[in-house]
Parts: structure tokens; C-alpha cells; sequence
């Protein structure tokens, strides 16, 4: 469920803030916890994924907090036979990285400006590769312009044939190889009758 950042000037108490800051946080969490992996249930999040919510959400700045303390406090937080962590565990973590990340504050507000730059992002997908659209590509890539043994390979769709429209297949259900009288043998016996 999408959570509402409350404003500070709020008449809530300071509490219910934090708790709707949770819910976004925890938001952000689950979408971490499950990315790349087919069967997460969003409740525990792998080490892979807790770098890349570091990574994606700026927690890494290269100066303060570097990826081995993302490491360290990861592997510091998480049980000795656990390859996860829960939420509770991910805040407890937070906390540590926003003594390192914000140093100049106090802890609550390091915290909540941890809390700020993850709440509500989700992972970031890059490195996949965008198709090109040039006239050049598409000049080259279209079928009806194909001449020679190149326009067999495609019907007038522009679908490819296959392995019909690279190779020349021959016909081996005749009685001999190549024969090209193949079948016509029952119409001939029944035609002279």
C-alpha cells in the first residue's frame, strides 16, 4: 500500500511521521528485496540487493560511506548462518550508515535523512540495451527491399521462412530419392482398371 509523507509542519505527533515515513520505507524495501529474484517474498533482503539499494538510492557517496562499509555493516547486522536480513534488521543497518553518511547531525536527523533518500524509490534498471532507430537500420533491416536468393527467405509479411527459405529441402518421400512421380502410383493401377 502506497504510504503519504506527512509534512513537518503537521498537527501529528512526531511519531506518526516516523510511522508513515516506515511504510514508504518499507515500501521501498520490498521492491529492493524481490528485484532480480523470482521467488522473494519481499519480507528478507540478500546482500546483492541491499548493495544495489545503497548504490541506487545515493546511500554510497564515495567519501563517508564506501560499498566495503555497505558490506560491513551488511554482514555485521544480518545472524552468522543468514544469508538475509529482515526490515527490523534493515533499520537497525540504516542506522549505522547514517552515523557514517550524515556526521555533521544528530542521530535522529541522520536517520531521517536516510530515511529520505530511500523511501519510495525502487530499483534501477540499467545496462539494458534500447533498440536503435536510425534510417539507416531500418533501411537496412527491411525485407522488401531484399533482392536475390535474400528475398527467399521471407514471405510477404516480412516474416523469415526458416530453415525453407536458407536451405533448398528435397523431398525424400518418394519410392526412390528425387523421384518426382511420387503417390501418383495408386491413380495410375486405378485408371487402368
Amino acid at each position: 500500500k502506497p504510504a503519504k509523507r506527512l509534512s513537518t509542519d503537521s498537527t501529528n505527533s512526531h511519531e506518526g511521521a516516523v510511522a508513515g515515513e516506515i511504510s514508504a520505507l518499507e515500501e521501498a524495501f520490498r521492491k529492493f528485496a524481490v528485484h532480480g529474484d523470482t521467488r522473494a517474498t519481499g519480507k528478507e533482503m540478500h546482500g546483492k540487493n541491499w548493495s544495489k539499494l545503497c548504490k541506487d538510492c545515493h546511500v554510497i557517496d564515495g567519501k563517508n560511506v564506501t560499498t566495503t562499509d555497505v558490506d560491513i555493516v551488511f554482514s555485521k547486522i544480518k545472524g552468522k548462518s543468514c544469508r538475509t536480513i529482515t526490515f527490523d534488521q534493515f533499520k537497525e543497518a540504516l542506522q549505522e550508515l547514517a552515523k557514517k553518511r550524515f556526521k555533521g547531525k544528530s542521530e535522529e536527523e541522520a536517520l531521517q535523512e536516510m530515511y529520505k533518500l530511500i523511501e519510495g524509490k525502487g530499483p534501477v534498471i540499467s545496462g539494458v540495451t534500447k533498440t536503435v532507430s536510425s534510417p539507416t537500420v531500418s533501411r537496412l533491416t527491411d525485407t522488401s527491399k531484399f533482392t536475390g536468393s535474400h528475398k527467399e527467405r521471407f514471405d510477404a509479411s516480412g516474416k523469415g521462412k526458416g530453415r525453407a527459405g536458407r536451405e533448398d529441402l528435397v523431398d525424400n518421400s518418394g519410392y526412390v530419392s528425387g523421384y518426382k512421380h511420387a503417390g501418383t502410383y495408386d491413380h495410375k493401377v486405378q485408371g487402368n482398371k
